[in-house]
């Protein structure tokens, strides 16, 4: 049960009932479209006469359209409804270490276009790009709808309220108004997020969540850094001031390799995407020098990958240790916070058949009961486009959510 907090509460309305049943509807036809309006009444298991008035605002609000007429044993055709996504589009933006993404996308989550860069060393560079970015990508695709937003997706903590990027130890920025400045450079709304809840966003709005559970999972990141999305009763679990899901800075000892966030053995040092290639090449896995290894290299988990499956002993070893440092931090998720299952995402999760067993394994020996122990783990589809369509959600969702009610 929810607790009716009565410093901070927000009433019903006459207009509340309706407001839910108008997203019932908006979410009804959005899942099994093509839909006449009979088949809604039926779902809703009410009278057609309640659900075309809902049905007639949401077309004049311009959220769904009349389409195709269906068959009909007897009696008049039916009209079937569809959601409007074609020529509603948003913009999703992957700022990470090395490469920044960003693409054009209708509100069914199909790709329109798709740019990549390096990413600048300094915020204000990284605006000045992008700002000259989206308005290219907009001009050329005006013919396509209108943008109802930018969704942006950030490696670090980012404060809900004001929209400022916290801390992002990855790229070494803290306390930037990332959102802010790129509305005035574009004058487009955006809305920023940390990157493991842009997944999980995905998972829930653009996706069918592995294994099908949408209402209690976490979203494990393993790329430039390591982190969590986490729902719960169908709600992002944020925290008090933005930082929950933070688990990739959780340490697994307290004298390991040094992190990018200052401390020392946290989990992102050992299982970081960074951290995969130093152990193949066999260097110390958070110094300098192994950094500048690392890209000198020019190597990839992907390469480690596909060395371990070509036989090659070391990669395959430092996948399967890897695997093991997987699922220490993963305990430390079922313990904290039990979701129904975990989605690994990431370059890693291309090789679960490899990583996955010791994970798994070592999961089993640090949770606290057998039922725990036993919580479903699964690798994410291969998509490389998670975090982009994660972005995109961000300006989707608000659309189809539920309304806000206590």
């Amino acid at each position: 049960m929810r607790k009716i907090d009565p410093r901070n509460f927000q009433r019903a309305t006459r207009t509340t009932s309706k407001e839910i049943n108008r997203q019932i509807v908006l979410n009804l036809v959005r899942e099994y479209q093509p839909i006449s309006r009979a088949d809604l009444a039926r779902r809703m298991e009410v009278a057609r006469g309640m659900v075309s008035p809902l049905v007639n605002e949401l077309i004049e609000g311009g959220l769904l359209y009349e389409a195709a007429v269906g068959t009909s044993r007897r009696g008049r055709k039916p009209t079937l409804l569809h959601v409007r996504a074609h020529d509603r589009l948003a913009v999703g933006i992957d700022v990470r270490l090395s490469e920044t993404q960003v693409m054009l996308a209708d509100f069914a989550g199909r790709t329109l276009a798709l740019e990549m860069l390096r990413t600048p060393a300094t915020p204000d560079e990284l605006i000045a790009e992008l700002g000259a970015r989206v308005r290219r990508l907009l001009e050329a695709n005006s013919a396509a709808g209108e943008c109802q937003g930018i969704g942006l997706v950030v490696p670090g903590t980012v404060d809900s309220e004001t929209g400022r990027l916290v801390n992002a130890p990855t790229l070494g920025w803290r306390d930037v108004d990332l959102r802010g400045a790129l509305e005035a450079a574009v004058g487009i709304e955006v809305t920023i997020e940390r990157d493991a809840v842009a997944c999980a966003l995905a998972q829930m709005w653009l996706a069918h969540p592995v294994g099908g559970a949408l209402d209690s999972f976490a979203y494990v990141t393993f790329s430039d850094g390591v982190g969590a999305g986490l729902v719960i009763n169908g709600r992002v679990v944020r925290g008090h001031r933005d930082a929950a899901g933070e688990f990739g800075h959780i340490p697994l000892t307290m004298d390991g390799p040094a992190c990018l966030c200052g401390s020392r053995g946290c989990w992102e040092a050992y299982t970081s995407s960074h951290a995969i290639v130093a152990r193949y090449l066999g260097r110390e896995l958070a110094t300098r020098d192994s950094y500048a290894a690392v890209r000198e290299s020019g190597m990839t988990v992907a390469d480690v990958i596909a060395r371990a499956r070509s036989g090659d002993a070391g990669a395959l070893s430092a996948l399967e240790l890897t695997g093991r440092l997987m699922g220490l931090g993963l305990a430390a998720i079922v313990n904290a916070v039990n979701p129904a299952r975990i989605v690994v995402g990431g370059e890693v999760a291309a090789a679960w058949d490899i990583v996955g067993p010791p994970a798994l394994a070592a999961m089993a020996e640090r949770t606290l009961t057998t039922g725990t122990a036993s919580t479903p783990v699964s690798p994410e589809a291969s998509d490389q486009q998670t975090r982009l369509r994660g972005a995109a959600a961000l300006v989707v969702a608000p659309t189809f959510a539920a309304p806000a009610i206590g």
